[in-house]
């Protein structure tokens, strides 16, 4: 019954958001009143899709295993956390979440576009309500969540064991957050196009927007990550798997888009630069999800293998993005935007800023398809790899924090001369080149790359530090920071997750050794002792569970139990890592394969300041939290409103 009422709630929404796409025309010539209309059904869509995502949920909760997605993705074993959580583990399930998202953020802007006029208003939810049937209706067509088994299997398949941790719980919506967010900058863009103009107050009132989808991406990634390093055994945290760079590559062309526009804000230049922005960004949104089912790539993120989902994604992606294309070539010209500035100011090394992003983007789109076009044009199979982006994406990313160093000198050195400016970059320049040296001590062997990681951490770190002195002797007060101190974190936490990647994937210590019990062997002054093995058994899995005796300098300081799980319904082994966190570094050990009696394939890793990849994420998104409720002249300009 629960199923049929979540169905049934799904065509509703079809319904509803029709009402607001297609009858348009019709409406505005019966009443006068449309905008109201408008309002109101962008406002109930969200609702009604929620009771229908909560009808999944109790469905899980209940074992329905007359429903095959449930069938499939679930076990009467399975503990309720998980089961809550498996509701979007495959494909129906999460594409129900991605239109729950939607549905969402179109609530939210049907809320806070009260302060736009009701023309804009209109044609800016009549497209958000566009974005929603068109995920709809891919989810009643080819991806219903609440498909009846012909015949009811006695119990499910059982959830991946892969999936049966917390990081499902808590990365997929975080991450679907920020794709899905990216809609409402897409959609109030094309508005702009449509309407050819784009004032600067829309500028304050989008960035808002950019940033907490920006923040959303940031932190869905960093658990992703986290969640990986963690969980699959191999001790990494970022592998440039194409679904990964589908996450990734939007990030990079928001953070485009919020600088844009703070440019646009301020100067009400880089119109168009800002609208081609925003469609580049969800668009590439919109292509992680073709990839992640259409059945065209082979990862640990893949939903989906069927080509008839993949074929009406693709032709949805096509219309979304010929069109907003087509939209922005024909009224771009008519935007009357501003490109009158000095070489040597912001805006010029802004849109630097934002030329590396987009060519750093291109690069790891090119790396994703690329094999995957040969692949289809029955060519030969290449793999691209950590090689290629070692390649050509790092030598991009090098010039672009150095210039995220170099924008607190533009912040402040309006009235200075150009001289003066050299004389200060240059003398700063030295001193961290220096500083960055001597900071060698601390790891046995010269590597040109940790040099460069730790000088671009103390260039920006320094910079950031200036900048903030500087203010505060010309304004014998802290009331600027309300004002920059998302950017000084935002960058801050950028600087720490270089430093930490840079670190950890140079000076990192991997070793498979095969110890038998009571062995011990050591690595980079920690001593790991085999001192014991057991079997015991889970909720829906047996194990087996390793003890491993840790020391430093004859002191022991933890136990580390790695395990190996065979799960009962789906017979499939998983590996649980054994992890001793810290802020210098992580002892990490895996438990492998038994070679003889009493003797084991063992891994041990030496992983120095990883945490400082997750801690600069974390700082990251901590800075776009508090730029967005600290700006004064944003509260401002709403309060106005």
């Amino acid at each position: 019954m629960v199923a049929y009422i979540g169905y049934f709630l799904i065509l509703i929404a079809l319904m509803n958001i029709s009402l607001l796409v297609i009858s348009k025309p019709i409406l505005t010539k019966i009443t006068s009143s449309y905008d109201q209309i408008i309002l109101s059904t962008s406002k109930l869509q969200f609702p009604i899709v929620l009771l229908s995502f909560l009808c999944l949920v109790i469905s899980f909760l209940y074992d329905d295993f007359s429903i095959k997605y449930i069938s499939s993705n679930s076990n009467s074993t399975l503990p309720y956390y998980y089961k809550i959580s498996a509701t979007w583990a495959g494909h129906e399930g999460s594409m129900l979440l991605w239109c729950l998202v939607l549905s969402f953020w179109t609530f939210l802007a049907s809320i806070y576009s009260k302060s736009l006029d009701s023309d804009f208003r209109t044609t800016f939810l009549s497209i958000m309500g566009f974005l929603n049937l068109g995920f709809l209706a891919f989810l009643i067509f080819t991806s219903n969540p609440f498909e009846r088994n012909i015949s009811i299997p006695i119990d499910g398949k059982d959830l991946n064991p892969l999936l049966q941790d917390f990081g499902l719980i808590v990365h997929p919506p975080m991450l679907y957050m920020g794709y899905v967010g990216l809609s409402v900058v897409f959609s109030f863009a094309l508005t702009c196009c449509i309407r050819r103009e784009f004032k600067p107050e829309w500028a304050k009132w989008l960035r808002p927007w950019a940033i907490i989808s920006w923040c959303f991406l940031t932190l869905g990634i960093a658990l992703g990550s986290w969640w990986a390093y963690y969980e699959l055994g191999w001790g990494g945290w970022w592998f440039w798997d194409p679904v990964e760079n589908a996450s990734f590559m939007p990030w990079l062309i928001t953070t485009a888009l919020i600088h844009s526009l703070i440019i646009c804000e301020q100067k009400s230049m880089f119109k168009n630069w800002t609208i081609l922005l925003s469609i580049i960004a969800f668009s590439l949104s919109i292509l992680g999800t073709f990839l992640v089912r259409s059945g065209i790539l082979i990862s640990v993120h893949s939903f989906a293998n069927d080509p008839a989902r993949g074929i009406f994604i693709l032709l949805f992606l096509t219309i979304i993005v010929g069109g907003s294309l087509l939209i922005y070539i024909s009224n771009s010209s008519k935007m009357n935007d501003n490109f009158n500035f000095k070489l040597f100011s912001k805006e010029s090394f802004f849109l630097i800023n934002n030329i590396l992003l987009v060519t750093a983007t291109f690069t790891i789109l090119l790396g994703t398809i690329y094999p995957l076009i040969l692949d289809l044009l029955g060519l030969e199979k290449i793999s691209v790899g950590v090689p290629y982006y070692n390649a050509v994406f790092i030598p991009i990313m090098i010039p672009l924090l150095l210039l995220a160093g170099y924008i607190p000198f533009l912040l402040f050195s309006k009235k200075k001369k150009s001289i003066d400016i050299f004389k200060h970059i240059s003398i700063t320049f030295l001193f961290v080149l220096i500083f960055s040296f001597i900071s060698l001590i601390f790891f046995n062997d010269f590597n040109i790359s940790v040099l460069i990681g730790i000088f671009i951490f103390f260039w920006i770190f320094i910079n950031l530090l200036q900048y903030t002195y500087k203010q505060y002797s010309e304004s014998k007060s802290l009331r600027f920071i309300t004002s920059n101190i998302g950017m000084i974190l935002a960058h801050m936490g950028l600087a720490i997750f270089v430093l930490g990647a840079t670190i950890v994937e140079n000076n990192k210590i991997e070793k498979e050794i095969v110890m038998k019990i009571g062995e011990k062997v050591t690595i980079k002054g920690y001593s790991f002792t085999f001192a014991n093995i057991s079997k015991y058994s889970g909720v829906n899995y047996k194990g087996i569970k390793a003890e491993f005796l840790i020391y430093e300098n004859n002191q022991l300081i933890n136990k580390l139990y790695p395990e190996k799980r065979l799960y009962f319904s789906s017979s499939m082994p998983m590996t649980e890592a054994g992890i001793e966190p810290g802020i210098s570094r992580d002892l990490y050990i895996t438990l492998g394969n038994i070679i003889s009696e009493n003797k084991w394939s063992v891994r041990i890793y030496h992983k120095p300041l990883i945490r400082l990849v997750w801690i600069g994420a974390l700082i990251m998104i901590l800075g776009g939290i508090l730029s967005i409720f600290l700006d004064k002249r944003r509260r401002l300009y709403y309060k106005r409103k």
